[in-house]
């Protein structure tokens, strides 16, 4: 059965699947076009850039695609609001935002029409998000990547929310890692779509170190552990041997903070530079943020073989609502 599309606001997604916004350089242009080209939602990772690196990075999306494309800014950056505008100036599509909660996001999206869309890991801040204005809601799990906001895992989270949520878009995220799965989340627990990340992560577009991907494809069930993160949330990545000093109680502490690009740091270690580090191939002094479900993929492929893959194998199992 063809899949439904995913409406936000005034726009339509012929393919309900929003690519994550990795941040620090993993999500860019280079990999929200082709997302947008097969009929998704392409999202650039605008956590901790320039503003002006990432308004350029922007309008080269734009002009590269017809398609949708979306900025991700955790609420957690101190210029998080200079992205929001820079985002808006430079011809977003959309805003997606977590790492805490801006009450104020809203009016922005009002004032300037354009979507804001809330990434939540409980009922409380489902409910309050489209109270105020969220054009769509995704709801992140204890599965994924990166900082995350619930130790619960989706499958119990989801229906929680589901219950609450009523009048906009309701995507699942977390550890989604093939279109069966897809369709299980759509049919069985009501999502109108979905967020992957780390799918992404090994895709041909993406613009990050080969050793990056090959972190991804070398790590096993055992490899993919929590770690406690500056921002002050848990985070999930892979074993490397930055990690494993930490898991080994050395001192991996910031010296000096050069970045300054979060409202609150414990200054545990300078997230922006470790996350740097893995980007550009250093991985054993990187930290890696990668989902709970990464070693199950072991394939490098092209965006479009991802899109193909998942939709054909979420329609030979969906069941179109009635």
């Amino acid at each position: 059965m063809k899949l439904p599309e995913l409406k936000i606001g005034s726009l339509t997604a012929r393919v309900p699947i929003i690519q994550g916004g990795m941040s620090i350089r993993v999500s860019t242009s280079a990999l929200a076009v082709p997302v947008a080209d097969c009929g998704g939602i392409g999202t650039i990772g605008g956590s901790a850039l320039p503003v002006d690196e990432l308004k350029e990075d922007i309008r080269e999306a734009k002009s590269r695609t017809s398609g949708i494309v979306a900025v991700n800014i955790m609420y957690a950056m101190k210029e998080f609001y200079e992205l929001v505008m820079g985002s808006i100036e430079a011809g977003a599509d959309m805003i997606i935002t977590g790492a805490g909660f801006s009450r104020d996001i809203f009016k922005i999206g009002k004032k300037h029409n354009i979507p804001i869309v809330s990434i939540v890991s409980s009922p409380a801040f489902a409910r309050l998000a489209e109270k105020l204005g969220a054009a769509a809601i995704i709801v992140e799990a204890a599965e994924a990547g990166g900082h995350l906001g619930t130790q619960t895992r989706l499958r119990d989270l989801f229906p929680s929310i589901r219950k609450v949520v009523t009048r906009v878009p309701l995507i699942a995220a977390g550890g989604i890692t093939d279109g069966y799965e897809m369709a299980e989340l759509m049919d069985r627990y009501g999502a109108d779509g979905i967020q992957i990340a780390s799918r992404f992560v090994l895709s041909t577009e993406c613009a990050v170190d080969d050793k990056f991907k090959q972190a991804f494809l070398d790590a096993g069930p055992d490899d993919i552990v929590l770690v406690s993160s500056p921002v002050g949330m848990t985070g999930r990545a892979i074993r490397t041997p930055f990690v494993e000093r930490m898991e080994r109680g050395e001192d991996v502490s910031t010296r000096e903070c050069r970045f300054k690009c979060l409202k609150k740091c414990n200054y545990k270690f300078c997230i922006n530079d470790r996350l740097n580090f893995a980007r550009t191939g250093n991985i054993e002094e990187g930290l890696v943020f990668s989902g709970s479900n990464t070693y199950k993929m072991k394939e490098i492929l092209p965006v479009r073989e991802i899109f193909d893959r998942f939709v054909r194998e979420a329609q030979s199992v969906y069941k179109e609502k009635i």
